[in-house]
């Protein structure tokens, strides 16, 4: 007997990003009319294993632009908390009875369809209760996938009790209580390859990264994947230079961590005399 799992896309969107705002609102290509979070929207519709696709924003009124971009799509939504995140993908899987939880973020506007399908298959065939392609990063940075089982997203919402869990939906399943959960990782092939390509926008300079490779790859196909974009950075790796100095955003479980990633963005920008005196002082809190 084969029981149909419903496999829901939750892509979370909010307007009030702290280093770009309004970043998903944005033309991608730069000058049309098409916005990032469309990208995103249109190249999820793409997957053959996504069952419904929701938008996840939150209950802020700067927001209705997202749900009027959702509408536009013809996409369901869903308004809840801003800070707890977690909180909002419980209750927009619940409502919408999904047995396994897509988590798309809205400022990937590279995401792979292709990379969303096989995650899925994984996911299911073993019978995981998260399955992503960041676990171990073999792909480039905005092509992030995570497949979650209602079941372990459930928990985590009941359970999770620190701030960065909750605002990052899935920390409780693959870091702090990893071990109560089948964790799966998919890596990338060989032609897929490229942990240090960056295309996802959380900068001015990642948006304007992302217009160079939207200009190169989108007007001879909308829908080019993670093998095109690997081939456009082989032959044109000076587009690395363009966002070299943005560091990922990280959770960080402790205050030395924090500091030290700190020290790492200081140095970034050759400010070594404060890096300098923050080592030091880190040094002698020990």
């Amino acid at each position: 007997m084969v029981i149909s799992m419903s496999v829901v896309a939750i892509i979370q969107a909010r307007t009030s990003s702290t280093r770009l705002p309004e970043k998903v609102l944005k033309p991608l290509p730069y000058g049309s009319d098409i916005t990032v979070l469309q990208q995103v929207i249109r190249r999820v519709k793409k997957s053959k294993s996504i069952e419904d696709i929701i938008i996840a924003t939150t209950t802020e009124a700067e927001d209705d632009k997202i749900v009027e971009i959702a509408k536009k799509e013809n996409v369901k939504f869903f308004r809840g908390s801003k800070e707890d995140v977690l909180s909002r993908y419980y209750y927009a899987a619940k409502e919408n009875k999904a047995d396994v939880v897509v988590r798309i973020t809205s400022d990937c506007p590279c995401i792979d369809w292709n990379i969303i399908d096989r995650c899925v298959d994984r996911h299911l065939q073993s019978k995981s209760d998260y399955t992503s392609n960041c676990i171990e990063r073999t792909f480039p940075h905005g092509l992030d996938v995570e497949v979650i089982s209602f079941n372990a997203l459930e928990e985590a919402f009941l359970k999770a009790d620190k701030k960065y869990e909750r605002e990052h939906v899935c920390p409780y399943i693959h870091t702090t209580h990893k071990d109560k959960f089948i964790l799966t990782n998919v890596i990338a092939e060989k032609d897929e390859r490229g942990e240090d390509i960056r295309v996802t926008v959380d900068t001015i300079e990642d948006y304007t990264l992302l217009c160079a490779v939207f200009d190169y790859l989108f007007y001879e196909n909308k829908f080019f994947d993670v093998k095109d974009i690997v081939r456009l950075f082989e032959k044109k790796p000076w587009l690395k230079n363009i966002n070299e100095k943005v560091l990922q955003k990280k959770i960080f479980q402790s205050l030395d961590e924090e500091i030290e990633e700190a020290i790492k963005i200081l140095k970034l920008q050759e400010l070594n005399m404060s890096a300098t005196v923050l080592k030091k002082y880190m040094e002698n809190e020990k």
